[in-house]
C-alpha cells in the first residue's frame, strides 16, 4: 500500500513537473523541469520494480538516470554555446 501511495505522489509530481517544463519563463527552467521529470521517472521505475518484485528494473533505472543526466548536460551546453560558440543570454523576457 505504501508502495502504491509513493507511485501516486511521484505521479502527481510528474504533472506538476510537466507543467512547470511546459510554462517556464525561460530555457533554463524548463531544462530544469525536464530533469526534473527523469529524476522522477527513474523513481517510478524503481517503485515499479519493489512493487512487482523484478529488481532488474533497478538496472534499468540506473541506465535512465545515466541518460537523463548525460541528455541534459548535452542540451544545456547546446542552448548555451548554440551560436558558435558564442554565448547567449537567455535570461530576457520573450526567449524561448
Amino acid at each position: 500500500m505504501m508502495f502504491i501511495a509513493g507511485a501516486v505522489a511521484v505521479l502527481v509530481t510528474m504533472a506538476m513537473a510537466l507543467f512547470r517544463s511546459l510554462k517556464g519563463p525561460s530555457v533554463y527552467d524548463r531544462i530544469l523541469a525536464i530533469n526534473s521529470f527523469g529524476t522522477l521517472t527513474v523513481v517510478l521505475i524503481s517503485i515499479h520494480g519493489f512493487m512487482t518484485g523484478r529488481p532488474e528494473f533497478l538496472d534499468l533505472a540506473l541506465v535512465y538516470a545515466l541518460i537523463n543526466f548525460i541528455g541534459t548536460i548535452a542540451v544545456a551546453k547546446f542552448v548555451t554555446y548554440a551560436h558558435m560558440g558564442h554565448p547567449t543570454d537567455h535570461n530576457e523576457p520573450g526567449d524561448i
